[in-house]
């Protein structure tokens, strides 16, 4: 008997001892006196049996019949082996085939198709959610294999709205400061300009340098492209400090590469253009009829996009106009417009902004310039240097060459090629040298 009845059984009791009455037992129990009654009679005819459900141990009036079953498990193994129960219930229901999500995952536990997974638990903090649209968006890029092998691998960005759950999403080669202004650009041509923004930590939101000198001085931390963007359009960059704090777009993350991964292997969809017009035209709009919520308050928060959105969403860069009127940047030479003559621009910054179209423009305290790229600077001429014939390789002198003529007889010549070397006795009591000075005065002076 479970709980319930167990108690029915004590009151019942209470009512055969005549301590209680009918209408006090109602009340103990919280049923109606007609109800109250019927659980009298059962109890008087059956005893204690006559309080247990009759249903105990039988099928379930709406317990689903055994083929409709075996063609749903079926089903499920041919077309969603690797899907999740939920997921899996509801393209069965597409197909006909309507199974409530839990009773799937009971049978899945039945067959041992299906796991509980217990996570490690660690305590955060709750945040409420932002009360109005477009109050705070997420932004992530989500790395997976999204084309299962079947096409290149790449990145999906994927923005969230804090309050509604309303989501955006598309797909990119790599998760560059490019495809994030794409991504905003898509969002504030959709609802406008949100007036946060949420990201993590990577070196596309954050600058990791110190900064030039002028920053430091002026007390200023180094920005990125993206956060000097952000800046100028008046939208608030907001940097997590772990994912958990931005779990709203990572467990958005979590359910694409789960639904979506499946739905373009459905579809059959193998690159990433067919892949973001499945986005836009189909897998989205059902998204976001499903999961999206009501936000605590009505008002939509999104401001107008600007006019120059396209221009602040670039690359910008200071650069020092040199004394011939040419600026330089990324290698390339621009030479300044002489209709600039009364701006005296030489030594002065200027603003190099590339479009992300590759547009180039040049600017002076919100005056663009006039400029004309040039071709590459020559580099210096060396001059042409003569080749020099060779030195002749040094030979000793010829037979006939005066230092081998002795002049007198008995010369040096002659006394070398004779085995003397004209030096005196050695201290070893070797002979002297016949042509030594000693001997030669010997030989004068007799």
């Amino acid at each position: 008997m479970s709980q319930k009845e167990r108690s029915r059984l004590v009151v019942m009791e209470r009512v055969k001892r005549n301590e209680l009455s009918l209408a006090q037992a109602c009340d103990v129990l919280g049923l109606s006196y007609r109800q109250t009654r019927r659980v009298w009679r059962r109890y008087r005819l059956e005893g204690d049996k006559g309080l247990v459900h009759g249903l105990r141990g039988k099928p379930g009036n709406r317990a689903i019949a055994s083929d409709r079953r075996q063609r749903i498990l079926a089903r499920y193994e041919e077309r969603y082996p690797d899907f999740g129960p939920t997921l899996a219930a509801e393209y069965l229901t597409r197909e006909g085939l309507k199974v409530d999500h839990e009773t799937l995952r009971r049978w899945l536990l039945a067959q041992g198709k299906a796991r509980l997974r217990r996570r490690r638990q660690r305590h955060r903090q709750w945040r409420q959610r932002k009360p109005c649209f477009g109050a705070m968006v997420q932004l992530d890029g989500s790395h997976h294999d999204w084309f299962e092998g079947r096409g290149p691998r790449c990145v999906l960005m994927v923005m969230v709205d804090d309050a509604t759950n309303r989501l955006w999403a598309q797909f990119f080669e790599e998760e560059t400061t490019h495809a994030s202004y794409d991504m905003l650009e898509g969002w504030a041509r959709r609802y406008g300009l949100p007036q946060s923004l949420y990201v993590d930590r990577d070196s596309i939101y954050r600058c990791e340098g110190p900064g030039t000198i002028e920053e430091q001085l002026a007390g200023k931390r180094p920005q990125t492209q993206f956060s000097r963007a952000m800046g100028q359009l008046g939208v608030e960059l907001i940097l997590a400090n772990s994912p958990q704090a931005k779990g709203r777009v990572e467990r958005q993350n979590g359910m694409l590469q789960d639904r979506l991964v499946k739905a373009l292997r459905l579809e059959g969809i193998n690159d990433r253009d067919k892949a973001n017009e499945f986005l836009r035209e189909k897998f989205l709009p059902a998204l976001n009829r499903k999961f999206e919520v009501q936000p605590m308050s009505a008002a939509d928060v999104h401001r107008e996009v600007p006019r120059e959105l396209r221009q602040i969403l670039s690359w910008e860069d200071k650069r020092v106009v040199q004394r011939d009127w040419t600026v330089q940047h990324e290698g390339r030479r621009y030479q300044l417009d002489r209709r600039h003559e009364t701006l005296a621009l030489a030594g002065k910054n200027v603003i190099v902004r590339k479009l992300r179209d590759g547009t180039v423009q040049i600017e002076h305290q919100r005056q663009k310039l006039k400029w004309r790229k040039l071709s590459q600077k020559p580099g210096r001429v060396e001059e042409a240097v003569e080749e020099k014939e060779p030195l002749p390789r040094c030979v000793g002198p010829g037979k006939e060459h005066p230092w081998r003529r002795p002049l007198l007889k008995g010369g040096r010549i002659a006394r070398i090629e004779k085995g003397d070397s004209g030096r005196p006795a050695l201290r070893s009591g070797l002979p002297a040298s016949p042509f030594s000075k000693t001997n030669a005065k010997a030989q004068l002076q007799t």
